[in-house]
């Protein structure tokens, strides 16, 4: 520590300093003067240095939550500003190569009473001083240093140094000790935080001796329990959320009883939520001789549909003396205007309600053809470069907020593979457990893509700013929002990056996601360029090749799109500026993948085109239920057994699903209309 300690001493500033004692010597100026200079010389020196900081205390393992992890430096000099100082953080790991990969400018931030900042996640208690994202601080073997500098100084992927380095601590959890990140950082010892004990419950100390002990944390205090004790503030509310109308009591609690009146601010405001939301006080006094005092807060019920809103408690500055115990508390506010849709969610699908948005000429260039040049077309339509849009990863988290709403909830998107609803504001924005969250699910896993996203996908910049893009664009399938779910976060990890017919879904659901999920599939495979979707189960290290074709068709035909899928992806179309042909044409995938392949693709007939009627049934065969796509609106469909008798009868309007209860067999459907009728062929089998 010394030599860091002392780091403006330089072996040039020495020499500087014996030229002065011989200078001196050769002017005979006396001794008595020439130490009041030399002196003089020495404490203009220090004054010029920087104040020193130093790593007092790291818990860098907190398991299962990573919530409580935190870095504690430590001042010379109480209330010490550290301008001019950088926090940096280098991964020593196989892929992290002992470079850093987050950097804190520390300009601004001021060390307490104690000499003490406190750097860590909101949960920490006593709240940080400048608060990390959980699971910022990684496991090790990894570094913590403080250099003089500035974050600009040490972008992501800098490699471990010691210029201008003040302190540093090498440290791990029960792993083996990273030789050559002790060596770039001048530092002899690897500590590890699981060296008495598990790390969860322990953190790593300073005895500022030089050496460290491994102890139960003790943010915001000297480790040697001196210095000032400060008395701390803390607030709790009854619930995690509350209705629009209800009434929010606010306590506040001193960790000791007062012995003079303590008065504080504290805000409510958080993006939407803001003073129009509520009524009452936002100052609160605890007198003298209690602990507590308790604020009231009116949240008002309008009648505006502003989706759920999240209210955020934080204190304001406090008084000298006093400290934060938590804060910035997240209550949620459930909006009760809600909207519901007209059409049902994958488990109660509707069909017929909501029209393609395409424009009516838009297949017209895959007409009558087949095979290679059918897939062609179909590219060059769905990939144009002149038309299509690519946007961010960012944007991803709008797309499905407008696409994967819940029909039966405009606050809730709606959970592929789980088949659940799930509140928007429950998106998780960082790496820490995912449990009660969504995220965006990849139908077709990176890793087998090949795809990743970049800087410029970090930005959410809206549905005007784009990326141009064109089959080869291979990259941007990494934020297609066709390709993209809602998901549960833990069932998204457990889904991983297998192929389907390995990965079937969660047990005890049906599987209403399954035909989606095969268009999804089928969708990217024709738009980008190197993307396939094969029989089997390839290799899960050959990217570009993403299986089971034959449990995708299967899935395909025996889950139709439905109005839910449609607006999906009409909505999609709004941002992205093309569509996913097999939910507007669900026979197409026949002609490419299945039992049509070879033949020529013939576009549906509207009834403008033709004063007969014309209709086809998908999938065909099925099991109780099938699709029906026809000419005309109103139309009324008999089904009859080989026996020649009607079976079953049912009056189409709206509807284009037919569910029905019929053996396994072959039948005879009739559709029957003002232009007359048409008979076909239908196959019902055992699921």
């Amino acid at each position: 520590m010394f030599n860091k300690t002392l780091h403006g001493f330089s072996t040039a500033k020495v020499k500087g300093r014996l030229e002065i004692l011989r200078i001196f010597a050769a002017y005979n100026i006396s001794p008595i003067l020439m130490r009041y200079f030399l002196c003089f010389c020495f404490f203009l020196c220090l004054s010029s240095l920087p104040a020193q900081v130093s790593i007092h205390e790291l818990d860098a393992d907190t398991p299962s939550t990573d919530t409580m992890e935190f870095i504690e430096l430590l001042t010379d000099n109480p209330d010490t500003a550290l301008d001019g100082y950088v926090l940096v953080l280098f991964n020593g790991s196989d892929n992290g190569m002992d470079q850093s990969y987050f950097s804190l400018d520390l300009d601004g931030l001021t060390s307490d009473a104690n000499g003490i900042l406190l750097i860590g996640s909101n949960d920490v208690s006593p709240v940080p001083d400048f608060i990390l994202f959980d699971n910022t601080i990684q496991n090790g073997a990894d570094a913590v240093a403080v250099y003089l500098g500035d974050a600009t100084d040490f972008p992501d992927g800098t490699l471990a140094t010691t210029t201008n380095l003040i302190d540093a601590l090498v440290y791990d959890t029960n792993d083996a000790d990273d030789t050559n990140l002790l060596a770039l950082l001048g530092e002899t010892t690897q500590i590890n935080e699981g060296g008495n004990g598990p790390s969860s419950a322990n953190s790593i100390q300073s005895d500022l001796m030089g050496g460290y002990t491994i102890a139960p944390p003790t943010p915001g205090a000297l480790n040697d329990g001196s210095g000032i004790a400060f008395i701390g503030l803390g607030f709790s509310v009854a619930q995690e959320q509350y209705d629009e109308g209800a009434q929010i009591d606010i306590v506040f609690t001193a960790d000791q009883v007062l012995t003079e009146d303590v008065t504080f601010d504290f805000s409510l405001t958080n993006a939407t939520f803001t003073t129009a939301d509520y009524t009452g006080p936002t100052t609160a006094t605890i007198l003298s001789g209690s602990t507590t005092t308790t604020i009231s807060i009116q949240i008002i019920d309008d009648a505006d549909n502003e989706g759920d809103e999240e209210m955020l408690i934080s204190f304001g500055p406090l008084p000298s003396g006093y400290k934060r115990l938590n804060d910035n508390l997240i209550v949620r506010i459930v909006d009760n205007d809600f909207t519901t849709a007209a059409w049902g969610t994958p488990l109660a699908p509707t069909y017929g309600q909501i029209s393609s948005t395409q424009a009516p000429d838009y297949y017209d260039p895959i007409e009558g053809l087949s095979e290679d040049a059918l897939v062609q077309a179909l590219q060059d339509i769905i990939a144009n470069p002149d038309v299509v849009r690519a946007q961010s990863y960012a944007d991803v988290i709008d797309i499905l907020i407008q696409a994967d709403q819940n029909p039966e909830n405009s606050n809730e998107v709606w959970l592929v593979y789980t088949e659940q609803p799930r509140a928007k504001l429950d998106f998780q924005t960082s790496g820490g457990s995912s449990v009660g969250l969504w995220n965006r699910e990849h139908t077709y896993p990176r890793s087998r893509g090949g795809f990743d996203d970049i800087e410029a996908d970090e930005i959410a910049d809206g549905i005007d700013v784009f990326f141009p893009t064109k089959a080869d664009s291979t990259r941007h399938a990494n934020s297609d929002g066709h390709g993209l779910r809602a998901a549960d976060g833990p069932e998204n990890s457990s889904r991983g990056n297998q192929d389907y017919g390995e990965y079937s879904g969660p047990s005890g659901t049906q599987g209403s996601w399954q035909g989606d999920v095969a268009r999804s599939i089928f969708f990217l495979s024709i738009r980008y360029n190197g993307l396939e979707v094969v029989s089997g189960n390839p290799s899960n290290s050959t990217v570009g090749q993403l299986g089971d074709l034959d449990v995708l068709l299967d899935w395909h035909r025996n889950d139709p799109p439905d109005d839910y899928e449609m607006n999906r992806n009409n909505i999609v179309a709004q941002w992205q500026f093309n569509r996913n042909p097999f939910i507007d044409l669900p026979e197409l995938a026949e002609y490419i993948w299945g039992n049509n392949v070879g033949d020529p693709w013939m576009n549906p007939l509207s009834v403008t085109d033709t004063a007969e009627i014309e209709f086809s049934l998908y999938p065909n065969p099925s099991h109780k239920r099938f699709r029906v796509v026809r000419n005309s609106e109103h139309a009324t469909l008999t089904i009859f057994n080989m026996l020649g008798q009607a079976v079953f009868n049912q009056h189409l309007d709206n509807d284009y699903m037919v569910q029905h209860d019929l053996d396994p067999g072959m039948y005879i459907v009739s559709l029957e209309n003002e232009y007359g009728s048409k008979q076909l062929r239908l196959i019902v089998k055992y699921r």
